[in-house]
């Protein structure tokens, strides 16, 4: 892929062409890059003086590509061709993508789903070495994750401190535990955020054990990383920033499409990044991963601009135009490149909308209340306001009367409150999503129904993205949650809890804290996965 290019149009270029003199004149580039603490304003100042680092990871990760080629081949050695990662955010989201991009294969399991979690422990184990990424050193999935690693290893008569490598920050509790047990640790740099630690060891560890080439990802970035650092009103970075941030009134909603950039998952990663640094205090942006259908269909709305992730560089034609209305950004590049220009621009996009990009307030509440289910023995065992077929009918800030006793009256409640001027709909499934893949196509024709942006997360992945900003931007979302039984449950080695009830606690946890910022939820729970899937798509209008 050819060099960077950015090119806008519309209220995007209208946007950029009003905010960035002001950047340049007030030096952000350059003191962003000097890891300019004050930049955000003096809330935010304690936060973004740890979480700066990024902006030289091009060169500061270096260390890492000989480490992670030397354990590849150690691990080669013992016959280990299959590599899992465990891990939430942007621990896992960045993987994902490299790897993807790469065409090398990678199992991340983000979930707490039973069947997902015994789809990744017990396949393959004979050659698989698993990497383990918390910065933190506590986040309750990953933990669990490793317990049921561990757990499998050892049954497995297999020596887990030989297959398991973990990634965490020094000093963390993961850190102190897992080096005292006798587990290979590598640390990742401490003053870098989950989000923005895609060149860190959380992203580079398991894509290069994977066969990604790692040192070509750092390249990438390194040719850019000058020109996002100069304080010129061509620097992409701001501009970037400035026409996702920068329209008056706010184009709070962000249309990722990819149209052939050959980076495969992109727009997933783009989403959390975005989502969780921006959606906070009442504003923010919400990234809509969609396709070309959804573009036709809200391309022109004053509430959002489309940006085209593209494949040629070189290629000067614009985006096609919705309409007169409409705000466009077609950008192009390699992934790491991309990887250093998003995260400029999020960071340009915090100032433009006067908040912290590096807080995540409201995810820590969602895991909050998560734990106070779980301790509480709860999880969707409150009575539901009816059951229809294999499907429970819970509700939060929906009358009682309107949800009514089907899916489909209780499904047209919830969409009935949706404004359609500024609203969206937020699909949030806790399910297998590697089984269920297909359920996320659901969008699109919800979109054309709905002519409202509609996002769809799986959980309880989504919930260290858009999650963030479901409760702390704008409250104009309805929030359809879909969970459900799975086929058997799977325990958590030394714990009192089991898959399933880890994951029921996370999505009601999630419900009651949106149902808390009187968020219209719809939760429907199914008995029956299969009898309930039919049932919800019956209902949505999408067989």
């Amino acid at each position: 892929m050819n060099a960077l290019s950015l090119q806008l149009s519309g209220a995007a270029a209208d946007a950029a062409e009003r905010v960035v003199p002001g950047l340049v004149e007030d030096s952000f580039a350059s003191r962003l890059f000097q890891q300019d603490a004050t930049l955000w304003g003096p809330a935010a100042e304690d936060e973004a003086g740890k979480r700066l680092s990024w902006v030289g990871l091009h060169r500061s990760s270096r260390p890492l590509v000989g480490e992670v080629a030397a354990l590849r081949e150690e691990l080669r050695g013992r016959g280990v061709d299959r590599i899992v990662l465990c891990g939430m955010g942007g621990s896992s989201l960045a993987p994902e993508v490299i790897c993807a991009t790469a065409g090398v294969d990678l199992v991340v399991l983000d979930s707490s789903d039973p069947d997902m979690v015994r789809a990744a422990v017990e396949e393959g184990l004979d050659r698989t070495a698993v990497v383990v990424s918390s910065k933190s050193g506590s986040t309750v999935e990953t933990d669990s994750q490793r317990r049921a690693f561990i757990g499998a290893f050892t049954d497995a008569g297999i020596d887990p401190t030989e297959r398991i490598v973990i990634v965490t920050d020094p000093g963390s509790p993961l850190d102190q535990q897992s080096r005292a047990d006798g587990y290979r640790v590598v640390n990742a740099d401490p003053a870098v955020g989950g989000r923005y630690s895609a060149l860190t060891a959380f992203g580079l560890v398991p894509s290069g054990l994977a066969g990604a080439d790692i040192a070509g990802l750092l390249d990438e970035a390194e040719e850019i990383a000058d020109l996002l650092a100069e304080d010129d009103r061509s620097n992409p970075g701001l501009t970037l920033g400035a026409a996702l941030a920068g329209a008056t009134p706010l184009r709070d909603k962000v249309l990722l499409v990819d149209q052939g950039s050959g980076i495969v998952g992109f727009p997933d990663w783009a989403e959390q990044l975005i989502a969780e640094s921006t959606g906070k205090e009442g504003t923010g942006l919400l990234p809509v991963v969609a396709d070309a259908g959804s573009e036709a269909v809200l391309g022109a709305a004053d509430d959002v601009t489309v940006v085209h992730l593209a494949a040629d560089a070189d290629e000067d034609e614009e985006p096609a135009s919705a309409g007169a209305a409409a705000s466009l950004v077609r950008v192009s590049g390699p992934l790491g490149a991309q990887l250093l220009l998003w995260e400029v621009a999020t960071a340009v996009a915090g100032r433009v909308l006067g908040i912290n990009p590096f807080d995540q307030p409201d995810v820590e509440s969602a895991k909050q209340a998560a734990r106070e289910v779980m301790a509480s023995g709860g999880g969707g065992s409150d009575v539901p306001l009816a059951v229809d077929g294999a499907v429970e009918i819970r509700a939060a800030n929906l009358d009682p009367a309107t949800v009514g006793d089907d899916v489909t009256t209780a499904v047209k409640a919830l969409l009935d409150t949706l404004d359609r001027d500024a609203g969206y709909l937020a699909v949030m499934v806790y399910l297998d999503r590697l089984s269920h893949a297909d359920l996320a196509d659901v969008a699109g024709p919800l979109t054309e129904t709905l002519h409202r942006p509609v996002t769809f997360g799986w959980g309880p992945r989504f919930l260290h993205s858009t999650g963030q900003f479901h409760k702390g931007g704008p409250p104009v979302g309805v929030y359809l949650q879909v969970t459900g039984t799975a086929a058997a449950d799977y325990p958590v080695p030394g714990k009192d809890y089991t898959f399933g009830s880890f994951i029921a606690a996370q999505a009601a946890g999630d419900a009651q804290v949106l149902a808390g910022h009187g968020r219209p939820v719809l939760r429907l729970h199914l008995t029956d996965q299969a009898a309930g899937l039919a049932q919800l798509r019956q209902a949505l209008g999408t067989p």
